[in-house]
């Protein structure tokens, strides 16, 4: 049996007073062991996987070929890593957008597998045969020990739904959370607090308007358009995240059509008419998005922890972080929150090594560092793990604090864009264009995509 955790440290909290930022976040990890999120006290079956003994990445030279998403710099800085630990392992390693790695995942794995592959959906592949079963790792290394609710998004039923449940198909390096970036700068110049309701939040976003701040830098373009964002933290705060999630991990029954979820569009809708957005949102990338807040052109921006680090590199202690509130003062708030995944192929050439990897990265101190400083993200790992400092003051330190917060209340939900492999580009992305654009109405979007949902899963 391979050591499972040996990080050696210890986790300090404050002496007296509130605790900061960090301590919160080391204090949520030991929370999930007993806070879980919604339905997370459904039996997690085992899948049929053979045992296995000891994988490794052995000491012969070994290239383990990896395909990773473009613009989320933690899988390469992490393999990297892994090589000056291991110095027989080298990687050879192809990025890919989002979109390009939805739509071509099944016949990468079918034709020409890698070793490890980011894989925005998983369920399909899984239910196609083309993914390995990791339960057998998963005992080896104590990922069965680890906080149920850490592994359950990438457990698949059988014939590939409904996720939440099931054999383990993926695994991932940190909780990501999705909230709003803010330039602190602009937010002085309006007085802004972060806001405790929606309703105060909206107020922000008008009093930058009236002040010449552009509100929201967003990005709605291409195949995988940033709508979905707010969309997803609106219909959250107007309504149950757990029904959100339902519906992702495709449970019988679930709809996003919904009233809750329709009022969510509604609020989208009107930032959409007051302006908050650039005029160009429907022609503004991800990265053009980006650019525009980190060049103070914007106050706020929705977006991931995996931006938090480059931020503070750019704008050093002038970017806040917090999670989209609820409409009433005192509700736990909702975030998209958990790991982006990574799985090992079911004809992959090094499945131990690979297998090996992915829990090196999430219990090695500096792999764990790593994720932190380059992700910005909250790491995955045992209830007891340590969770490596960020500077205070610091969009890390927030995001490390927002993400703890949502694992700690059980409001963080799966992207809406995972629901299925289709169901970003060939739906929201473009529902979602046609709402910027005034073509349909918020309540058009949710029957159109549920109408292409149910297609697509059969019901």
């Amino acid at each position: 049996m391979l050591t499972r955790f040996s990080l050696g440290e210890e986790r300090t909290l404050p002496r007296a007073g509130r605790p900061g930022p960090l301590a919160i976040a080391a204090l949520a990890v030991s929370l999930l062991a007993g806070c879980s999120a919604p339905g997370a006290d459904r039996p997690v079956p085992t899948g049929t996987a053979a045992p296995v003994s000891n994988p490794d990445c052995g000491t012969a030279p070994v290239v383990l070929r990896g395909r990773f998403e473009t613009g989320f710099p933690l899988a390469k800085a992490l393999a990297d890593e892994f090589t000056r630990q291991h110095p027989n392992v080298t990687w050879d390693v192809r990025e890919e957008q989002f979109a390009v790695l939805t739509q071509n995942a099944p016949r990468l794995l079918a034709d020409d597998p890698p070793d490890l592959v980011r894989l925005p959906q998983v369920s399909d592949l899984a239910g196609a045969g083309l993914l390995r079963d990791l339960d057998g790792y998963a005992a080896e290394f104590g990922w069965d020990d680890w906080p149920a609710a850490q592994l359950r998004p990438m457990r698949v039923g059988p014939g590939g739904r409904p996720r939440g449940e099931g054999p383990l198909y993926a695994m991932g390096f940190s909780t990501s959370v999705t909230g709003v970036f803010y330039n602190k700068d602009l937010a002085a110049r309006i007085g802004f607090r972060e806001p405790a309701t929606l309703a105060e939040f909206d107020e922000a976003l008008a009093r930058a308007k009236q002040a010449g701040i552009p509100p929201l830098a967003g990005f709605n373009a291409g195949a995988t358009g940033g709508l979905a964002f707010p969309l997803q933290a609106l219909m959250a705060a107007h309504g149950s995240p757990a029904a959100i999630n339902d519906w992702v991990f495709q449970r019988p029954g679930a709809t996003v059509d919904t009233p809750a979820n329709a009022e969510g569009a509604r609020h989208l809708q009107r930032w959409l008419r007051a302006g908050y957005f650039d005029a160009d949102l429907n022609a503004t990338d991800y990265a053009r998005m980006v650019d525009r807040f980190a060049s103070g052109r914007a106050l706020f921006m929705v977006d991931g922890d995996w931006e938090a680090a480059a931020l503070d590199r750019r704008m050093p202690g002038r970017v806040g972080f917090f999670l989209v509130p609820p409409v009433r003062a005192g509700d736990a708030r909702a975030a998209m929150a958990g790991p982006p995944t990574f799985g090992v192929p079911a004809g992959a050439a090094h499945p131990d090594c690979a297998a090996f990897f992915l829990n090196w990265a999430v219990t090695d101190r500096v792999a764990r560092e790593t994720t932190v400083r380059v992700g910005g993200a909250l790491p995955l790992g045992p209830a007891d793990a340590p969770v490596p400092p960020a500077e205070p003051g610091s969009a890390t330190a927030a995001t490390l604090a927002a993400a703890a917060e949502v694992v700690a209340s059980g409001t963080g939900m799966d992207f809406i864009a995972n629901a299925t492999g289709a169901i970003l580009a060939g739906s929201w992305t473009p529902r979602l264009q046609e709402l910027a654009a005034g073509e349909v109405t918020p309540e058009e979007v949710l029957r159109r995509v549920q109408e292409d949902y149910a297609d697509q899963v059969g019901g």
